[in-house]
């Protein structure tokens, strides 16, 4: 998990997994694929075949400017192998002197889109100035790669049980968004990465709503999202 930085316009402080905004770019139909079809995404997500190549292809690169996990291999399904390089690389796209699709093209690589299993979508209130519309992906850490925060995106990058971090949050020692909360807890409940990466879940998209009590704002999160804060 990585902790957004104090002077961040959204969310200072929260503790938030890897991940971004979709760029044009991450529908180009010229970066590699392997793996289900962008239509059986796209299935799963609520979206064309064309939107779901597009948010796999964001969730992969976000996840490498992030964290610096690479969620691509070669085209026979193999993971990159880590290494100075690659971080280099990195380096290079979160500057901006060379696209992902360029730095995977260099490389003979592809996108891995097998390694993501797609886990919820959320919607940020109608009431909220800033609008999202964000879907989360669960993957296994690739053999051999690690995860380090980028300090643009991250004063803190932290490991830890989804039991803990849901804890943690109950005690106030982590701030966390809803979607954030509610994921950890459900990886929690399911005990283990290999039933998380097993699941084949139905995603309905989640919208909390926001109203006015006595003179105060809540946040109002439906009951089947299960938020455990």
């Amino acid at each position: 998990m990585l902790r957004r930085p104090a002077a961040m316009a959204f969310a200072p402080g929260a503790y938030v997994f890897p991940g971004g905004s979709v760029d044009a770019a991450d529908g180009d139909t010229g970066i590699g694929w392997s793996g289900p079809d962008p239509a059986e995404f796209g299935e799963r997500l609520g979206c064309s075949a064309a939107a779901a190549r597009a948010l796999v292809c964001a969730a992969i690169r976000e996840t490498f400017e992030e964290s610096g996990v690479l969620l691509a291999g070669r085209p026979d399904g193999s993971p990159v192998a880590p290494g100075p390089s690659l971080e280099d690389d990195r380096a290079a796209l979160a500057a901006g002197s060379v696209t992902f699709a360029e730095l995977l093209a260099r490389r003979g690589l592809v996108l891995l889109a097998g390694l993501l299993i797609p886990w919820a979508r959320w919607i940020t209130p109608e009431a909220e100035p800033r609008r999202f519309d964000a879907r989360f992906f669960a993957a296994a850490l690739p053999p051999g790669q690690r995860a380090v925060g980028h300090h643009a995106e991250a004063d803190r990058t932290v490991w830890l049980r989804p039991a803990a971090a849901v804890e943690a949050a109950r005690a106030g020692s982590m701030v966390m968004l809803p979607p954030t909360a509610t994921t950890l807890h459900e990886f929690a409940a399911l005990g283990g990465a290999a039933a998380i990466l097993g699941s084949r879940r139905t995603i309905a998209p989640v919208m909390p709503r926001l109203a006015a009590e006595d003179g105060e704002a809540w946040l109002f999160i439906p009951d089947e999202a299960d938020y455990p804060l």
